[in-house]
């Protein structure tokens, strides 16, 4: 990661958002999720900043991180009134979310090649006529 006023991503870390997207993740998700994983705990707007996201970008991309199961939050009070700041830190390491994301991808390509045997037993029928 390479310092600004706050760390942001580098070209490595978006060749793996590349990679992630080219594999079929959203690039807000594969950018958040990068983010996040460089560190023990973040703040929305440290994603923000970093990932060089919108706050609703992050916004969605952290309830899909964490309707998965890979991230969690908390909220940290400020002093006196005002909206609560949202921490985010990873439920699990990187690696093991790397893991359950090719399983998913695993299950998708069984699932094509099913669909295209199916296909083509249907279309053999086509041939016969």
């Amino acid at each position: 990661m390479k310092r600004k006023r706050a760390l942001v991503l580098d070209e490595k870390d978006e060749k793996a958002v590349d990679i992630f997207t080219d594999l079929g993740m959203p690039r807000n998700l594969a950018k958040t999720l990068l983010y996040v994983s460089q560190f023990d705990e973040c703040r929305s707007a440290d994603i923000e900043q970093g990932a060089d996201l919108r706050q609703p970008e992050v916004s969605v991309a952290m309830q899909e991180l964490r309707r998965r199961g890979w991230v969690e939050k908390r909220d940290l009070k400020k002093k006196g009134k005002g909206r609560p700041v949202h921490i985010y830190r990873l439920t699990k390491p990187l690696s093991e979310i790397l893991q359950s994301f090719e399983e998913e991808k695993m299950k998708e390509i069984e699932e094509i090649k099913k669909d295209l045997d199916t296909l083509h037993d249907l279309l053999k029928e086509y041939e016969k006529k």
